[in-house]
């Protein structure tokens, strides 16, 4: 018996393996980084105040593809297409092609347009390997019948991955403002991915999810508040276009009516957070590049709630969603009670939030 048979044992070595190397890579980072002054200072827009190493990403990126070369070596991925084979490994290089540019950016500050100009160039060159958004399902069109597909032509194709590729990473990025937030959103989208993967019958899009969910938690180890590390772009940009290509080459693949929803849904609190940032800019006559304070977690910031309290509720904002993605995927109901326990558990904590509001209000007007 080889872990090819045992996809579900498959995927639990992949994160073990990637959060293990992980773990151990990052202190290794953040020494060297220490010794060579790589470090990211200060500023009035940053939540640190001390100067913090952000080269974290290296260790994310040496978990992930560690992980993935164990795993491949152990047969886990068993006898693939050639198809299936190249956009595994077209992911990953469009993944270390993403880690560049974020990580020349982190040592040499790149202008915001050439950083966009290179995504668009990586985004457009896996494309071109087969990584891409090709055809839409047509749900309800033919009842009776199997759905059918709206085959995108090649230009629509194109534009829709790019923008899906580029889109999620610097939403991924963007949201990368307190410690812990952006790996551990990125963890807990993987771990949706993986399983919305593995119920749409895509076990190699789910060992790419498991590994990328095992360097998040263990990058975790050394980023959550009080952070000792950053990932820095180089480690943002990574993640950010690896959940974006495996959505790609995992459920958009799948056979269900929803399947091209789930990868949305799951990502939608990191796009969601980016399009009300970009739309804030703009109409404040601003480029969409322009730093500001507009952000989600800002926002939780300045209603009162903690740094880490602020985490933890996107945290269990984006379990609730991954969950839905469950539930749609069809896979076991008792994943709709995880959905509806993170529903009640984010009301509580505005209610009580609220309430403490208003306590103080009434303190501060007796």
């Amino acid at each position: 018996m080889t872990l090819s048979t045992r996809p579900d044992v498959a995927a639990l070595v992949t994160l073990a393996a990637a959060a293990l190397v992980t773990a151990l890579v990052v202190p290794l980072v953040r020494r060297l980084g220490l010794r060579w002054g790589l470090t990211d200072a200060p500023d009035p827009r940053k939540q640190h105040t001390t100067p913090m190493v952000r080269l974290g990403g290296i260790g994310i990126v040496a978990g992930f593809a560690l992980a993935l070369g164990l795993i491949w070596g152990l047969d886990g991925f068993g006898s693939l297409p050639p198809e299936k084979d190249r956009l595994i490994w077209t992911t990953l290089a469009g993944a270390l092609c993403y880690f560049a540019i974020g990580l020349s950016d982190d040592l040499f500050a790149l202008p915001p347009l050439p950083r966009l100009a290179g995504q668009v160039a990586v985004a457009i060159a896996v494309w071109s390997q087969g990584v891409r958004i090709g055809s839409i399902e047509l749900p309800f069109a033919g009842l009776g019948q199997a759905e059918p597909l709206l085959v995108l032509p090649a230009g629509l194709s194109l534009l829709a991955t790019v923008i899906w590729l580029v889109g999620i990473t610097n939403a991924i990025n963007w949201l990368d403002g307190l410690d812990g937030l952006a790996a551990g959103v990125s963890g807990i989208a993987a771990v949706g991915l993986l399983s919305v993967s593995y119920s749409l019958d895509q076990p190699a899009a789910g060992l790419l999810a498991a590994a990328l969910a095992g360097a998040c938690l263990g990058f975790l180890r050394h980023n959550f508040n009080p952070a000792r590390i950053f990932m820095g772009d180089g480690g943002s940009y990574f993640l950010g276009f690896a959940l974006a290509a495996i959505s790609i080459v995992g459920p958009a693949k799948g056979i269900t009516s929803v399947s091209l929803l789930l990868p949305l849904l799951i990502l939608s609190l990191p796009l969601a957070d980016m399009s009300a940032v970009i739309m804030g800019r703009v109409s404040a006559g601003h480029s969409p590049f322009y730093p500001d304070r507009r952000h989600l977690h800002h926002r939780l910031l300045r209603a009162g709630f903690s740094h880490r309290r602020t985490v933890v509720l996107i945290y269990a904002f984006t379990q609730w969603l991954a969950a839905l993605a469950l539930v749609l995927a069809n896979a076991e109901n008792r994943f709709l009670w995880l959905a509806l326990a993170t529903a009640v558990l984010i009301g509580v904590v505005i209610g009580c939030r609220r309430s403490l509001n208003r306590e103080q209000q009434a303190g501060d007007g007796g």
